[in-house]
C-alpha cells in the first residue's frame, strides 16, 4: 500500500504553521472547555483542543451556510465521499466503500452504537491501558465490562497479553469486543500494518468483534505511515469510526462517521435511522470541506507539531531531565514519565498548583497511567516553552 503523508494538494501548498497564527490573548477569548475551566493564570495544555485559527476554507463554507440560513437536518453522502479521497490519497487506500458508511454524532457515539450492535450488557471491552478515559466511562455507562490488557513497556501492544486477554474473553461471553485505540491516546503510538494485521487474526481466531477508534487517523509524525485498520487483511468485519474534528479542531461542530468492513455491512445496517439526525449539519459541512479542501492547512500544522516535538524533547533536556519522554508518531499529544520526580501518583496536580501549567493526570487513563501526565502539544512554541520552564521551577 503506497503512502503519503504530505502535499495531497498539490504545489500550492503554504504549509504554514497554523499554531503560530494566534496569541495568548486572543486565544483567552475563546469559551471552550480548554480555556474556561482553569483561572486566568493558568496555562492549558490538556484537554485535545487545537490553538489554531480555522481552516480557511473551514471558516469559508460555514460561513457561506449560515448567510444561506442552511442549518437544517444533514443529508447526503458528501462527508463519506471526501473521506473517502483523503483516505486514497493520504493513506493508499481505497477500500473505504461510501454505501458501508453512516453519520454519526461523534467518535465516542458512534461507538456506543457500534457497541450496541455487535455486543451486549455485560459482555467484556477490552481496551489498551492506559487508554483514553472516555473509554472506561461510555463503556461503563453502556452496562458493559472494560477489561484491560496493558501496554508492554515500549507503549506498544504486547500481543502476548492480548491474546490471553481474548482467551479469557471468549470463554467467558458471547459477544466480546476489542475497542482499538489506532493511533493510541495517550501514547501517540501508530500501529503498523503488521501489528493490525495480528489483531484482526486474534481477534477471528477468539471470536472477538473489533471497533477502532481512528479519530487522529490524520496526525502523524513525519516519516510515519498511518495504516486503517479495515484495510489489512482479516479485518473485514471490523468496524471504524472516523472524524476530521481532531486533526481540524471541529470538536464543537460534531459529525462523525462509521465504517464497516465487508463482512460488517449488516451490523451497520441495523443502527437505528435515528442516529443520523444528531450530527450538526453545520458540522458535516465542516468536516466534508477540512478533509476535501484542508490539506494544505493540515500539513502546515503537521510541519509545526513535528517542531513542537522536538522543542519539547530539548526542552525536558534542559529544564526536567528526569521526565522520562520519547517523541510520539502520532496524535498531538505527549505521554511524559515524572515518575522520576518523587511527585507521587498525581504529578498533574503538582504542575497545577505549583506551576500554574494544566495538564491531564495519568491516572485517569487506567492501568499504567500512575506518574504519568499527557500533555498537548497543539500550541505555539511560546506557550510550550513556558509552560516546561514553568513545570521546571515547580519541582524545584
Amino acid at each position: 500500500m503506497e503512502n503519503v503523508s504530505r502535499d495531497v494538494d498539490g504545489p500550492e501548498s503554504t504549509n504554514t504553521n497554523p499554531l503560530r497564527r494566534l496569541s495568548l490573548e486572543q486565544l483567552r477569548r475563546r469559551t471552550s472547555m480548554k480555556w474556561r475551566t482553569y483561572p486566568h493564570d493558568v496555562l492549558p495544555l490538556w484537554v485535545a483542543e487545537l490553538d489554531v485559527p480555522l481552516a480557511e476554507p473551514v471558516a469559508e463554507a460555514i460561513t457561506e451556510a449560515v448567510a444561506l440560513g442552511d442549518t437544517g437536518y444533514p443529508a447526503g453522502t458528501a462527508y463519506a465521499e471526501a473521506l473517502a479521497e483523503f483516505s486514497r490519497k493520504r493513506w493508499g487506500w481505497d477500500g473505504l466503500a461510501v454505501e458501508r458508511t453512516a453519520i454519526v454524532p461523534d467518535v465516542m457515539l458512534g461507538i456506543v452504537e457500534m457497541l450496541k450492535l455487535v455486543s451486549s450488557p455485560g459482555d467484556p471491552v477490552i481496551v489498551n491501558s492506559p487508554v483514553y478515559p472516555p473509554f472506561y466511562q461510555f463503556v461503563g455507562h453502556l452496562d458493559r465490562l472494560v477489561v484491560e490488557s496493558p501496554l508492554g513497556p515500549d507503549l506498544r501492544i504486547d500481543f502476548d497479553v492480548l491474546e490471553e486477554v481474548f482467551r479469557r474473553a471468549a470463554r467467558g461471553a458471547a459477544r466480546p469486543v476489542y475497542l482499538l485505540c489506532s493511533p493510541h491516546n495517550p501514547t501517540g503510538t501508530v500501529h503498523t500494518a503488521a501489528e493490525l494485521a495480528r489483531i484482526a487474526h486474534l481477534a477471528r481466531e477468539h471470536g472477538v468483534r473489533v471497533v477502532a477508534d481512528e479519530i487522529h487517523s490524520p496526525i502523524v509524525a513525519s516519516g510515519v505511515s498511518f495504516v486503517p485498520f479495515l484495510s489489512v487483511a482479516g479485518a473485514e468485519n471490523g468496524l471504524s469510526l472516523m472524524s476530521a474534528s481532531k486533526a481540524w479542531n471541529l470538536a464543537g461542530l460534531k459529525a462523525a462517521l462509521a465504517i464497516a468492513g465487508p463482512e460488517a455491512a449488516s451490523d451497520l445496517a441495523r443502527m437505528p435511522e435515528e442516529v443520523s439526525h444528531g450530527p450538526s449539519h453545520l458540522g458535516v459541512i465542516a468536516h466534508t470541506t477540512a478533509l476535501r479542501d484542508g490539506g494544505a492547512w493540515l500539513d502546515g500544522l503537521l510541519d509545526g507539531l513535528d517542531d513542537n516535538r522536538r522543542l519539547l524533547a530539548a526542552l525536558l533536556s534542559e529544564h526536567l531531565p528526569a521526565i522520562g519522554y520519547t517523541p510520539a508518531e502520532g496524535t498531538f499529544l505527549a505521554w511524559l514519565d515524572c515518575r522520576g520526580l518523587g511527585l507521587g501518583g498525581d504529578p498533574a496536580e503538582v504542575f497545577l498548583q505549583r506551576g500554574r501549567v494544566a495538564l491531564n493526570s495519568g491516572s485517569t487513563f487506567g492501568t499504567g497511567g500512575d506518574g504519568f501526565v499527557r500533555l498537548n502539544l497543539a500550541a505555539s512554541p511560546e506557550v510550550v516553552t513556558e509552560a516546561v520552564r514553568r513545570m521546571g521551577l515547580a519541582v524545584t
